[in-house]
């Protein structure tokens, strides 16, 4: 591949575009003032917020965080239950 295509395909990714249509209005209005108090555009300010999502993790659904705790081999011991009420009473 010659440097001249290179630069096209990059110059072509580079301008890449998304359409999103009928916004809610009043997520229209959020977004405006979002992008006024960081002092964007409009578009500045969802590529921005595309750009912080796209960078994020992955998000763990509630079987993934289950076995992530699970994983972890925490437990609770079975007196708790009763130093609970304890410190309760006592009041």
């Amino acid at each position: 591949m010659q440097l001249t295509q290179l630069n096209e395909i990059l110059h072509a990714m580079r301008r890449a575009s998304l359409t999103i249509r009928n916004i809610p209005a009043p997520v229209l209005a959020r977004l405006r003032s979002r992008a006024a108090a960081n002092r964007r555009s409009m578009q500045g300010e969802v590529l921005a917020i595309l750009e912080g999502a796209a960078a994020e993790g992955p998000v763990l659904s509630a079987r993934g965080a289950l076995e992530r705790i699970r994983s972890l081999k925490l437990s609770t011991p079975s007196e708790s239950v009763a130093m609970l009420r304890a410190d309760r009473d006592g009041r």
